[in-house]
């Protein structure tokens, strides 16, 4: 019951502020996305050229938090999805701020990381070392708290060409400048139960509702509730402002819905009230007549 109360507060709510989008199928498939303020160098090529049920490559190799030999597939299995992660521990600026985003999404939802859903980091500096990714690791699941988190999140470090490989299967263009330093694109995927990119998020602030009607999505119906259902069906991607928005025609249909059983449930408690009222006998003191046939 509580639950039923907070879906109809919800839709009440959605009903009144969803944005008046229409159903039209506008929705796109790929798109180019560059994050790079201004015009670069000829030979300078950041953004993210999104590449949906493309499979990042499983049989990548990377080292895990404790140096050990790991295929990226080791950490896909097949069962819930994953938020795939590219990031550099010894960057200060952009990844910081993306890891962090991160992080304070996962926070902000039900699913929790090792349990519905696993988050992988993929060092795209050689430079990395299996310790800086423990420190990170060991840094990001105190602050997140949640119990499981160890098993679910990890952070993986390798050589260029792997790292290369995984980011070229998503469409995520990173450079390297002589330096060392790396300019690249701010977004994470979300990748589906068998490794396939079901939908990238865009942003240094990641809204929690993205994060988790993208998951619901990603999972293809396995696995979720039917609240969770009610709510991937009310949400809509739009390719335009990349975020995840309220569909209005949807948000009324189940409100609709739910008022009808809502009145239907109404109408069936006060027919059987006086239903109740017709069988019980009168109150009251016996009649004449109960008393003249009453047995001595």
């Amino acid at each position: 019951m509580p639950r039923l109360v907070s879906m109809i507060a919800i839709l009440f709510v959605a009903m009144l502020s969803a944005p008046a989008m229409a159903d039209n199928g506008n929705d796109t498939n790929a798109g180019t996305y560059s994050l790079v303020p201004e015009t670069p160098p000829d030979n300078f090529d950041v953004g993210v050229d999104e590449k949906l049920d493309a499979p990042v490559p499983l049989d990548a190799i990377f080292k895990d938090e404790n140096g050990k030999m790991v295929r990226l597939g080791d950490f896909i299995d097949g069962k819930r999805p994953t938020v795939l992660v590219l990031a550099y521990q010894t960057c200060k600026t952009l990844c910081t701020f993306v890891q962090r985003a991160v992080l304070d999404a996962t926070k902000g939802i039900d699913w929790s990381v090792g349990n519905q859903y696993d988050v992988v980091t993929v060092s795209i500096h050689p430079g990395d070392t299996p310790a800086m990714a423990l420190a990170k690791k060991n840094e990001t699941t105190a602050a997140y708290g949640r119990e499981g988190a160890a098993k679910g999140w990890h952070f993986l470090t390798g050589d260029a060409a792997s790292s290369q490989r995984v980011a070229d299967s998503v469409g995520w263009k990173f450079h390297r400048d002589i330096d060392g330093d790396i300019a690249h694109p701010a977004a994470v995927m979300i990748l589906k139960p068998n490794g396939r990119v079901a939908r990238y998020i865009y942003g240094i602030e990641l809204a929690p509702t993205d994060l988790s009607v993208g998951l619901l999505e990603a999972s293809e119906g396995k696995n979720i509730t039917t609240f969770e259902r009610v709510k991937l069906y009310c949400y809509h991607y739009d390719p335009h402002q990349r975020k995840y928005a309220l569909l209005a025609t949807h948000v009324m249909q189940i409100g609709g819905g739910l008022t009808l059983l809502l009145v239907a449930g109404f109408i069936g408690i006060m027919v059987a009230r006086e239903r109740n009222k017709k069988k019980d006998p009168p109150s009251g003191p016996p009649t004449d007549h109960q008393q003249a046939v009453k047995p001595a």
